[in-house]
C-alpha cells in the first residue's frame, strides 16, 4: 500500500497543493496509482523516478553554480520545494555540502538576506507585535515541534548584528538537526526574535525585510524575551529551545534565567565547549599527558570562550584535580590583557577564570603595558591554545614557534568563523611547529601535507554535538538540558576520535559518519539524563531502540 493512502495529513490535498507541498511531495517519484488517486496526470512528465535518479539531477544542478552563495541559494530552494530530496542529497555529498548550507557559506548568506529571500521558513516575532507572540506561535507550519532554535541576529558568527538576516543561522542549524541527528523536518522550528538592529548598513537598505529601528535594550529588550518564553511554554511546553548567537552580553544571562525554567540550551556557550572539549580529549590521547596536566590559553573572552574554559574546568575536576588548582590551569587573554583579579572591566563569568594579580609578577608586559597572548605563550608552559576572539592571523609565527618549544604535541585550535576570522592557518601551523601541531578549526580547511602524509583537519563544528542533543531529547522526554549531560556528550564524542588510534589521524570523526556518532552521543547524553532524574527510566536496550526510531531518514516511505 502506498505510504499516501495512509498519510492522514494528505488526504486532503491533491494536484498542484500536494506538489507544492515540500514534505509531501514526491515530484517525478509518484508511482501511476498515486498520479491517478491525487490528481496530478499530466502535471508530472511521464517517466516515474527513483530518488537516487532524482538525486543525480539535483546534484548536477548544485554543480553548475558557480559560487558557494548561488549554491547555498539552489539548496534553499531545493528544500522549499522537496524536503526528502534536500535531505538526501546532503546526506550523499555531506562532506561537500555542509560548509555550504552551514558554515563558512551561511554567514554570506544572513548578510544577503533580505536580497536572496523567496519563501517564508520559521517565524519572525517582531517587537512591535510583541502583544501577539502567542498568536504568531500558532501560524506555524508543523503542529508538534521537537527543537526550536531562536536567534535575534545580535551576534551572527563573526560578522555581528544582522538583525532579521540572523535567521539563516537558524535554519541552517535546523536543518542539520534533520541531516545529522534525524530530527523531523515538519518537527523543528526556526525563529528570530526582530528586536531591531544596530547594524547602519542594514538601516539603509531599502530591501531589509526587519523592523527598521535601532536595536532595543534594557528591561525593554528582557521583558520582550520573557514574553516569548512565556507563550513558547503556554503554546509548546514539550519543545526544546536552543538559543543562538545572542550578544555576549546577553547569552549567559538567558541561559541563567531559563535554563531551569526552559527545556533549553545555548549552542554558542554550552554546545561549542562541548565539541571543543570533545576534540581535546582526543588530542590528550596523543599527547599521552591526561586533562588534568595540561595547561590551556583561550584567546576571546567571550561566552563562547568562558563556555569552553567551564567545561575544561569541570572535566579536570571530574578527572581528580581540586577546583582551586584546576581554575589556574586557565590563562584566558582578551584585548584588555589576560583576565586577572586587579581587572574592573569583568563578567561575572570572567571573573571565575581571572589569575590572581600575584602570577603575573614572572610574565612580561606588552609595549601598551598589558600581559598579553605573546606574553602568556612566553611565560607559561601552554600545551593547549584555542582562538574564539575573531582576530584573523592571532596565532603568529613566533607565538607558535615558541608554544612548539616547550611541549612536543602541542594542541592548537583557532576556532573562530567564518574562514576569514581564523587565527591562523592550518598549513602554517604545520609549518611553524614541524608538522607537531594537533590541530582543530572552526571553518572547514583542507588536509595539510607533511612529509609523505596527508594529515586531515577536523573542523570543530558544533554539528557533532546539539543534534545529537535533540536526538536524545527526543528519545528519552529529557524535561531539561543540564551541564553533566552536555559534558557526557563530550566524552562520548572523544571516545569516537580517530585520533586515539591512529597518531596522525583527525581529532573528530568524518563527516560521512556525523548520524552513527550522534547515535553513541545520544545514548550518553540519555543515560546521563536518567542519571539526574531529568528523564524517566529505561533500560540502556530500549534507550538506543528509542534513539533508531526517533531517526528520521530521508526516503519516500
Amino acid at each position: 500500500m502506498s505510504s499516501l493512502q495512509i498519510d492522514r495529513g494528505v488526504g486532503h490535498r491533491r494536484g498542484h497543493s500536494l506538489l507544492d507541498n515540500p514534505l509531501r511531495t514526491r515530484g517525478t517519484a509518484f508511482d501511476e496509482e498515486d498520479r491517478a488517486r491525487y490528481g496530478l496526470v499530466g502535471l508530472l512528465p511521464p517517466r516515474v523516478e527513483t530518488l537516487e535518479e532524482q538525486t543525480a539531477r539535483a546534484y548536477e544542478a548544485f554543480q553548475s553554480r558557480t559560487t558557494d552563495l548561488d549554491k547555498h541559494i539552489y539548496l534553499r530552494a531545493l528544500q522549499d520545494t522537496n524536503e526528502v530530496l534536500f535531505y538526501r542529497l546532503l546526506l550523499d555529498h555531506i562532506e561537500e555540502m555542509m560548509p555550504i548550507v552551514y558554515t563558512p557559506t551561511v554567514a554570506a548568506a544572513c548578510e544577503q538576506f533580505s536580497h536572496i529571500y523567496r519563501r517564508p521558513r520559521g517565524l519572525f516575532v517582531s517587537y512591535p507585535l510583541k502583544d501577539r507572540i502567542g498568536e504568531i506561535l500558532q501560524n506555524r507550519y508543523g503542529r508538534e515541534i521537537d527543537i526550536i532554535v531562536v536567534t535575534d541576529g545580535g551576534r551572527i558568527l563573526g560578522i555581528g548584528d544582522q538583525g532579521v538576516g540572523g535567521l539563516g543561522i537558524p535554519i541552517g542549524k535546523l536543518s542539520l538537526y534533520t541531516l545529522v541527528g534525524g530530527i523531523h523536518p515538519a518537527r523543528t522550528l526556526p525563529i528570530v526574535l526582530d528586536v531591531g538592529t544596530n547594524n547602519a548598513e542594514r538601516l539603509r537598505d531599502p530591501l531589509y525585510l526587519g523592523w527598521h529601528h535601532e536595536r532595543i535594550s534594557g528591561p525593554e529588550y528582557f521583558d520582550f524575551v520573557d514574553r516569548f518564553v512565556q507563550a513558547v511554554k503556554a503554546e509548546l511546553p514539550g519543545a526544546c529551545v536552543q538559543w543562538e548567537d545572542f550578544p555576549n552580553s546577553i547569552a549567559y544571562t538567558l541561559l541563567d534565567k531559563y535554563r531551569n525554567e526552559l527545556l533549553s540550551f545555548n549552542d554558542d556557550i554550552q554546545g561549542t565547549a562541548a565539541v571543543t572539549l570533545g576534540a581535546i580529549l582526543g588530542g590528550i590521547a596523543v599527547t599521552g599527558r591526561p586533562l588534568r596536566d595540561h595547561e590551556v590559553v583561550i584567546l576571546g573572552a567571550g561566552s563562547a570562550g568562558i563556555g569552553v574554559a567551564d567545561y575544561l574546568y569541570r572535566a579536570m575536576v571530574q578527572d581528580g584535580l581540586d577546583p582551586q588548582t584546576a581554575r589556574q590551569r586557565f590563562w584566558i587573554v582578551n584585548r584588555g590583557g589576560v583576565l586577572h583579579t586587579g581587572r574592573t572591566d569583568l563578567s561575572a563569568e570572567q571573573r571565575a577564570f581571572a589569575q590572581p594579580t600575584e602570577r603575573l609578577g614572572t610574565l612580561g608586559r606588552s609595549a601598551a603595558g598589558v600581559v598579553g597572548l605573546e606574553e602568556v605563550i612566553r611565560g607559561r608552559p601552554a600545551t593547549i591554545l584555542i582562538g574564539l576572539s575573531t582576530l584573523a592571523g592571532a596565532f603568529t609565527e613566533p607565538i607558535v614557534r615558541e608554544m612548539a618549544r616547550k611541549t612536543p604535541r602541542p594542541i592548537i585550535m583557532p576556532l573562530s568563523n567564518p574562514t576569514s576570522k581564523a587565527e591562523a592557518k592550518p598549513v602554517d601551523l604545520m609549518q611553524w611547529t614541524q608538522g607537531c601541531a594537533l590541530i582543530a578549526t572552526g571553518s572547514p580547511f583542507p588536509p595539510v601535507s607533511v612529509g609523505t602524509s596527508l594529515i586531515p583537519i577536523a573542523q570543530c563544528n558544533n554539528v557533532f554535538v546539539f543534534p545529537a542533543i535533540g536526538l536524545a531529547i527526543a528519545a528519552s522526554r529529557a524535561t531539561r538540558v543540564s551541564d553533566e549531560m552536555m559534558l557526557a556528550a563530550a566524552r562520548a564524542l572523544g571516545e569516537k576520535s580517530p585520533a586515539r588510534t591512529d597518531r596522525s589521524g583527525s581529532l573528530l570523526p568524518p563527516l560521512r559518519e556525523l548520524r552513527s556518532v550522534a547515535r553513541h552521543i545520544a545514548a550518553a547524553v540519555g543515560l546521563q539524563a536518567m542519571k539526574e532524574g531529568l528523564a524517566p527510566p529505561m533500560e540502556r536496550e530500549e534507550l538506543a531502540r528509542k534513539i533508531a526510531a526517533s531517526q528520521w531518514t530521508p526516503a519516500y516511505e
